[in-house]
């Protein structure tokens, strides 16, 4: 028998989400790259990935997908005292990519700062956004998660160009109302001796950008799959038993799963380990590939939006990628 699940601090006020126009299938990068659509779709899940259109940037994507999540919590960027964006693909290195969100949104000069913990960057949005709500330092707080990815990938690189999207997932959190609705536990995690496992090597000051390392494509995302495979099963299924044991739940009390959509196969294996029916993973990596720190919350609001997830269900969030960066969350919308 599971103990009973704590009362949560902050809630989910309302979920929104933006993916660019354009679209490149397996299809298209068969023209681009040695790979085929068998090749990914069987190895990986993905069957398309949607691409930042040229001009569009970043912030626009994340602005875009904020106002969405605004719109359906019945709020006004007046409303606002914090926001917080997970993302390792910003405007610019300096400043934050949320300053610009801030611009766009017309917010107020409220705190807006970023997080880069890469996939998992939304999970540590919400787990710092749900410390501010329950401290009382802020009582609405946007957290979003983006990537424009197609920008720092290498496209001769067929392990990396094939798995990434580009798009954006937004909340808006605001205190618990007492009913038992809300964010009921978080954990996250990481493990810097995997750091260079999935890593954009040049562009800080441990190797700043030369024309050899432009020529070389260091400054675009390089990645030891395996590596990252191996661990993305066991520390996925650690940080979520660690979620559901902080909520006082079991896999069986559980409605609904979004996992981190990296690849179909981890899913699956997660899935198994939780003893979970994959039925009630909410996957949509067929159309999106892999959106990084933007994943989890498209996947959310996209369930949200088209009725699968319902007030009052219990939905577990998991997600790890670069750092290595990992955890879980466990929510009762």
């Amino acid at each position: 028998m599971s103990n009973p699940a704590p009362m949560p601090r902050s809630r989910i006020l309302g979920t929104g989400h933006y993916a660019p126009a354009r679209v490149l299938s397996n299809s298209d990068l068969e023209k681009i790259v040695d790979t085929s659509d068998a090749w990914i779709s069987e190895r990986t899940g993905i069957r398309r990935r949607h691409v930042a259109a040229d001009g569009e940037t970043t912030s626009d994507m994340a602005a875009a997908a904020a106002r969405r999540a605004l719109e359906a919590a019945g709020l006004s960027v007046a409303d606002v005292d914090l926001i917080i964006v997970g993302t390792i693909s910003g405007d610019t290195p300096v400043p934050s990519c949320a300053v610009n969100v801030q611009q766009k949104l017309g917010a107020e000069e409220i705190p807006a700062f970023d997080i880069s913990a890469a996939c998992a960057g939304f999970l540590y949005g919400i787990t710092i956004a749900d410390q501010f709500i329950a401290t009382g330092a802020a009582n609405c707080v946007l957290v979003i998660g983006v990537e424009l990815l197609s920008r720092i990938l290498n496209w001769e690189d067929r392990t990396t160009c094939v798995l990434f999207g580009d798009g954006a997932g937004a909340v808006v959190l605001g205190p618990a109302r007492g009913d038992g609705r809300g964010i009921l536990s978080t954990c996250i995690f990481s493990d810097g001796a995997l750091a260079s496992s999935l890593i954009v090597p040049a562009g800080g000051t441990a190797e700043p950008v030369t024309d050899e390392g432009l020529e070389r494509k260091r400054n675009k995302v390089h990645m030891v799959g395996q590596d990252i495979f191996r661990v993305a099963i066991k520390n996925l299924t650690s940080a979520s038993t660690h979620a559901l044991k902080a909520s006082g739940l079991t896999s069986a009390e559980l409605d609904w799963v979004v996992a981190h959509q990296a690849n179909l196969r981890i899913i699956t294996q997660v899935s198994s380990r939780l003893g979970f029916p994959l039925e009630k993973f909410v996957i949509n990596i067929a159309e999106y590939g892999n959106t990084s720190s933007a994943s989890i919350p498209i996947a959310l609001d996209e369930a949200v939006r088209d009725g699968r997830i319902q007030p009052g269900q219990s939905v577990l969030l998991c997600a790890l990628g670069a750092g290595i960066s990992w955890g879980a969350a466990l929510v009762r919308m």
